[in-house]
């Protein structure tokens, strides 16, 4: 999915609940973008992604990232020769200044009038699109929610510059203070009066969505309603997903309960507590790295509750398979050369195109190794394994099995930032999401039911029912089929479970009497001479100065992974105390007997079967939109780090899928609550209905002749219910079709109220309730109007009605088909923008933003549970 989020209804009250305030109706549901309006340069950079390096983040500190990306030129620049490129570096070009919002107006438009200016917030507004940036919003262009949501009337043009001002500005004065709920109010008075739609829009759209005003500072838990009015939610699972779902649920309102099958909160996510003697360690065994801190939401929840965070520091030397260190040149040498076997598969996928989606990551580099590596010795062959071991690490799986298409799919959306621990482990946030949630432990979930009328989640003996489900299991329980559908979920979603990887990584935590490895280092590495052996701990985490105790922690990734589900825990402890004597007694320090151990088995707890996901060969980044996508037409939905395409395999990524199907929920159980209204009170407004119906036939779904029908686009059932216009607005003419006497239509009473209408040049609607087949075979009939009328009457035994004859039952299927056309020009306009139909002025980079380094700072932040 591109994470689409539907737009929420708008008939919520903003004094029943916070989270809704009252959105203002978009004026122009179908926006035409004005292809000639060039977008604010401001928001078109580039900024080259980095190689996901072995040891170290090494990323740009903000500063840094600031001036690269604004000292870029805008990217309508043409060089000498004609061409829209960019010029190097070293280009004796003009020089460019940076572009702002006040250098760039001249570029967008010349103002006639004051709605036509771009408004100023505030004179940083580089700094506060870098804010929107690292909280997921293109730089220079709307997200397709926000299309979806209508938020702005014209794709495109100054309205929508403003729009994105205004909200890169609310988004910034929230993340200044985290732990105040944030409202509306506090920016009338900067806010242009002509832009308060504008300003209503984006602040409603970033509330809803979970932009803002979300976590657990006690201003926003305040907000939680004291009794649920909303219809009743299970959701599947207390990891990050599941709670930071079911805590924005509650706070819109609805009635929630979770159901967990371990005896404890988190998932994938467990800080255990060790100890002996008198020693005690917190020690993360599962996600572990807060990978990029610069938009992470759990960065943000961190500050709600004042913990600190500690930077994994990028010093992090390597060890060969003898203990002795390994020479710094030979390291860069080997390190320079595996990123530069890197940019060669990058190369060759674009060169094979569509056939490299069945080429592995690991074909290529081996091939490339062998190729263009210059003669090599035994150490630099052990360093280049050590740089294949750290990325199965990264991509939890064996490069054997990695799509050499899309394996690196998700760097784009790298937050960046510092990667970091949190002292006391992240168990502490799991602990601040859990906290007064309705959760069940050990409730195993077999069979989920879903359908019109609702799900049915069963766990043991047990059925819960609701409203709607989210089922948050990670994908390895999904591909086992522990969890049985009914019905069974759509081939498209079990072919894009079936695609995608979900692979395994493991760790064994050590707690020591004393710290003999030093503080100085957070990270170090060693080297195997068995290129099969090659993860097997092949990188140490020191968490000395964050667990509180003397804790260091081994990590095993790709081949070894697999083999250490079967390894005896003693073995496995045995092996590693042999490396760390081999790395510390020649520096004549000795190596004490660990106080306590635990083993990992991620691959073996029925609760995950698996660390994390990735792109297997076969599979592409369109598998996390599979996978995110509801069924049962918005009863049963998914979320979970497997679900984005964006931020998989990370903590942080589990939890903005969480926020992204509350609001996905939301939307739909607003949509029935407004049919269900309809439904129930269809004669209360009876001119409101006609004119509802009125306003959908000016956009009708088929028309011939003086008919016209409506339908719902989301369903293709032949036996689905359309809506069937007549229309008659002129004096009926001879017929010059010679019909016959037989086919004329045989209501006398209907052809003279007909006639008399005709007589006075008064416009008359009928109506009908029929199938989309019979519409269809309706719009094939051949012979003019009356013989139209004549198959419609005769042949399908159809009566037409005026609009009140219709009855309640058509105010089901207009509410119905209202609903499902509140986004449909906006959708449309999405995907003509992702089809390129519509040529506005965009430059989203592809190679946006730092790759996610995932070793050392750069671990997958999605790490597994334990055995001991």
């Amino acid at each position: 999915m591109s994470e689409e989020i539907p737009t929420l209804p708008p008939q919520i009250s903003s004094q029943s609940n916070p989270f809704f305030p009252q959105p203002n109706p978009n004026p122009n549901p179908n926006p035409n973008p004005n292809p000639n309006l060039i977008l604010n340069p401001l928001l078109s950079f580039s900024i080259t992604g980095k190689r996901k390096r072995g040891r170290a983040p090494r990323r740009p500190s903000s500063l840094q990232l600031y001036n690269q990306v604004f000292q870029l030129p805008p990217l309508s620049y043409s060089n000498s020769n004609g061409n829209n490129e960019l010029p190097s570096s070293s280009s004796s070009s003009p020089s460019i200044k940076p572009p702002t919002i006040e250098n760039s107006i001249s570029l967008i438009a010349t103002p006639s009038d004051i709605s036509e200016e771009i408004i100023v917030i505030n004179k940083d507004s580089t700094a506060e699109a870098l804010t929107a940036l690292s909280s997921g919003f293109p730089a220079d262009s709307l997200t397709e929610e926000e299309i979806e949501a209508g938020v702005v009337s014209v794709i495109g043009g100054i309205e929508q510059v403003n729009y994105i001002l205004i909200r890169n500005h609310i988004l910034t004065r929230w993340r200044e203070n985290v732990s105040n709920w944030l409202t509306k109010d506090a920016f009338i008075h900067l806010i242009p009066s002509h832009c308060s739609t504008l300003l209503d829009s984006a602040f409603n759209f970033l509330l809803s969505h979970g932009y803002v005003n979300f976590g657990v500072a006690p201003a926003i838990k305040d907000k939680i309603p004291a009794e649920a009015v909303k219809p009743n939610v299970v959701v599947i699972g207390a990891g990050l997903a599941g709670l930071a779902a079911a805590r924005q649920l509650m706070a819109f309102g609805f009635k929630v309960v979770v159901l967990e099958g371990r005896k404890r909160a988190g998932g994938r996510v467990y800080t255990k507590k060790m100890e002996g003697g008198n020693r005690t360690a917190a020690a993360d065994l599962g996600g572990s790295v807060l990978t990029g801190t610069l938009g992470n939401p759990l960065g943000i929840l961190a500050r709600q509750l004042f913990y600190s965070l500690h930077k994994v520091r990028d010093k992090c030397p390597l060890y060969s398979s003898d203990g002795k260190p390994v020479d710094p040149d030979m390291d860069s040498k080997v390190e320079t050369a595996f990123n530069r076997l890197l940019d060669k598969a990058s190369r060759l996928r674009q060169l094979m195109g569509e056939v490299s989606v069945d080429v592995s990551l690991g074909a290529a580099l081996e091939t490339f190794w062998e190729v263009y590596g210059d003669a090599v010795n035994a150490e630099e062959m052990n360093l280049f394994n050590w740089h294949l071991a750290n990325l199965e690490y990264a991509n939890a799986g064996l490069l054997s099995r990695l799509s050499l298409a899309f394996w690196d799919q998700d760097d784009p959306y790298d937050m960046g930032g510092d990667h970091c621990f949190l002292p006391g482990g992240n168990g502490r946030l799991v602990q601040a999401l859990a906290e007064n949630m309705p959760i069940l432990y050990e409730k195993i979930v077999h069979t989920i039911r879903y359908g019109s009328d609702g799900v049915q989640v069963i766990a043991g003996s047990q059925v819960f029912e609701g409203d709607m489900a989210l089922c948050t299991v990670p994908v390895g329980v999904l591909k086992s089929g522990s969890i049985k559908f009914i019905p069974e979920l759509p081939q498209r979603k079990l072919d894009g479970i079936k695609r995608l990887g979900f692979g395994l990584l493991n760790k064994v935590a050590m707690l020591f009497p004393h710290v003999f490895w030093g503080t100085e280092l957070d990270t170090f590495g060693h080297l195997s001479d068995d290129p099969s052996r090659r993860g097997e701990f092949f990188l140490f985490y020191s968490y000395a100065t964050v667990a509180g105790g003397p804790l260091l922690i081994a990590l095993v990734a790709g081949e070894a992974a697999l083999k250490f589900e079967s390894m005896p825990p003693t073995d496995a402890v045995t092996h590693v105390l042999q490396i760390l004597k081999g790395i510390y007694e020649p520096q004549g320090i000795d190596v004490p007997e660990p106080i306590q151990t635990v083993c990992t088995r991620w691959g073996s707890d029925p609760f995950s079967l698996g660390s994390y996901s990735n792109v297997a060969v076969g599979a592409s980044g369109d598998d996390y939109d599979i996978l995110a996508e509801n069924v049962g037409d918005g009863r049963l939905f998914f979320a979970g780090e497997a679900t984005t395409r964006r931020y998989p395999a990370t903590m942080h990524g589990a939890f903005l899928t969480g926020l992204r199907e509350a609001a996905n929920m939301a939307h739909h159980a607003n949509g029935r609550a407004l049919q269900i209204k309809v439904e129930r009170s269809p004669s209360k407004d009876v001119h409101s209905c006609a004119s509802l119906l009125a306003d959908l036939f000016r956009e009708p779904d088929l028309e011939f002749g003086s008919f016209s029908v409506i339908f719902g686009r989301r369903s293709s059932d032949p036996k689905s219910t359309a809506i069937l216009r007549v229309t008659f607005s002129a004096p009926r003419k001879k017929n010059s079709e010679g019909s016959k006497p037989d086919q004329q239509h045989s209501n006398k009473l209907l052809f003279q109220q007909l006639h008399s209408h005709f007589n006075q040049q008064q416009q008359l609607h009928v109506y009908t309730l029929l199938s989309r087949q019979q519409a269809l075979e309706l719009s094939e009939v051949r012979g003019g109007d009356e013989a139209r009328l004549n198959y419609l009457c005769e042949k399908l035994g159809v009566k037409l009605v005026g609009r009140r004859g219709l009855g309640s039952a058509a105010d089901s299927v207009i509410a119905s088909i209202k609903a499902e056309r509140g986004n449909r020009r906006s959708t449309s306009t999405s995907l003509a923008l992702r089809s390129g139909t519509l040529k506005q002025k965009v430059s989203t980079s592809k190679h946006t933003l730092v790759r996610r380094a995932k070793a050392v700072g750069n671990g997958n932040d999605s790490t597994p549970p334990p055995t001991s």
